[in-house]
């Protein structure tokens, strides 16, 4: 991986969008298309490379969050911006946090039914289904068949 040291971030480093696409697991596509709808910023050189300062790679995760929480681009925007300023508007702080709350509502809605199918289940189904799924989820699971009971 090569790292430019021109006009970058704190440190100076910046990354040619092959090398982003590299540190991120996100293909260069996705991040040109990111970098034209404002997503992402980046400097050109006189050559018209695009260089990334390393807080592409944070942004990233972010975007990736987000789109986990079935956000719009535009609400993903509108994050990113607030993330990336200090100044932060008490308005668009509180619809966040509306978006999380309602985002949970939904989960915990998704947890009621789980644990209703669960129920049903005899012991047998219910240790193959804990045994096809991560270790972390199969906790969370049991502890909340135990809660529920």
């Amino acid at each position: 991986m090569r790292v430019y040291l021109l006009r970058g971030d704190e440190s100076g480093k910046l990354y040619r969008i092959g090398e982003v696409a590299a540190l991120s697991k996100v293909s260069k596509r996705t991040i040109d298309y990111y970098t034209r709808i404002g997503l992402l910023e980046c400097t050109r050189s006189d050559s018209n490379y695009r260089y990334y300062d390393s807080s592409v790679l944070d942004n990233l995760k972010v975007i990736e969050q987000c789109q986990q929480m079935h956000m719009t681009l535009s609400e993903i925007k509108h994050r990113l911006t607030l993330k990336n300023v200090n100044n932060i508007d008490y308005r668009s702080f509180e619809k966040q946090v509306q978006h999380i709350k309602n985002e949970m509502d939904h989960l915990n809605e998704e947890i009621k039914d789980v644990l209703q199918a669960a129920e049903a289940l005899e012991d047998e189904d219910k240790k193959r289904i804990l045994h096809k799924i991560s270790p972390q989820a199969a906790a969370l699971l049991q502890s909340l068949i135990m809660f529920s009971g």
